[in-house]
């Protein structure tokens, strides 16, 4: 009996020695006895083009995109879901029946399941949802609140003119406000985001002052590392709710592992207290 094909897939980036997307994947097949593998491979610029065309010639049925290859990847794809046109990138992709590149942002996803995990009740309150950054991952974060049925998201960036186009690109419940007011025009927040590197390895402050924060204003990062950020430390101290980063990480690898490998995996407590020894032993 010829036996089948072993199931393979990726992650991509330049460089890419700091990815957990390995460890995750590699739990999911182990735990559900799957002759599959992912691993880390390191593509320059100059080459994603070629490497993205070559995926079935090198047995890959898709694989996981960071930076700097997002926008490219999603260019580059022949099908775009609407989490990938939402943001104008992709961090995943997989091949369809037809041969065909397709591409999806799961950050959306990833994001918004964890914070329903860890705060279901988030949306009970209409208040605005404050986000912090105007890159990518606030789009991704921005499209899900709108797609949640938020009536107004602040968005806040050093850059006004990136704020601004962010918030014409969503439309007029997305209203970009200066860095100045980030804290004064978010007391009233359910939820307060920040998706910029800021606390990144303890990296910065924020300097968001909670004193008048509404109690039951969600505060979340999506910094990981450290899994306790200054922000999240300072918003505890204030009494507030905190969602870390570790959750979206986990969550926005459940699309990928389905298309690639056929099991709708599930992010246990195992699994998020694996990642997070690696990320306090690192």
């Amino acid at each position: 009996m010829k036996r089948a094909p072993l199931k393979k897939a990726c992650v991509i980036g330049w460089p890419i020695e700091h990815s957990r997307s390995p460890a995750i994947h590699g739990y999911w097949l182990k735990r559900y006895a799957i002759d599959g593998s992912y691993d880390k491979r390191a593509v320059p610029p100059e080459e994603i083009e070629s490497f993205l065309s070559s995926l079935a010639a090198e047995g890959l049925a898709g694989c996981n995109v960071t930076v700097p290859h997002k926008e490219a990847a999603f260019r580059l794809a022949a099908v775009r879901e609407a989490s990938a046109e939402a943001v104008g990138a992709a961090n995943t992709l997989w091949l369809d029946e037809a041969g065909r590149l397709c591409a999806a942002n799961t950050d959306t996803y990833g994001y918004m399941t964890y914070l329903a995990t860890r705060a279901e009740d988030w949306s009970r309150r209409t208040a605005p949802v404050s986000i912090l950054g105007a890159g990518g991952a606030a789009r991704a974060i921005v499209y899900g609140f709108l797609e949640a049925g938020v009536t107004e998201i602040r968005v806040f960036n050093r850059s006004a003119e990136r704020a601004e186009a962010l918030a014409r690109d969503f439309g007029p419940r997305v209203k970009a406000l200066p860095w100045e007011q980030r804290s004064r025009a978010s007391t009233e927040a359910a939820v307060l985001v920040n998706t910029t590197s800021v606390g990144l390895k303890g990296a910065g402050s924020l300097e968001m002052d909670f004193t008048d924060f509404h109690p039951d204003c969600i505060v979340s990062d999506i910094v990981y590392v450290p899994l306790e950020t200054g922000l999240i430390r300072d918003a505890r101290r204030h009494g507030l709710r905190t969602v870390d980063g570790l959750g979206m990480l986990l969550h926005q690898a459940v699309p990928g592992f389905e298309k690639w490998f056929g099991v709708r995996p599930e992010v246990t407590a195992e699994l998020y207290d694996l990642i997070a020894a690696d990320i306090e032993a690192a």
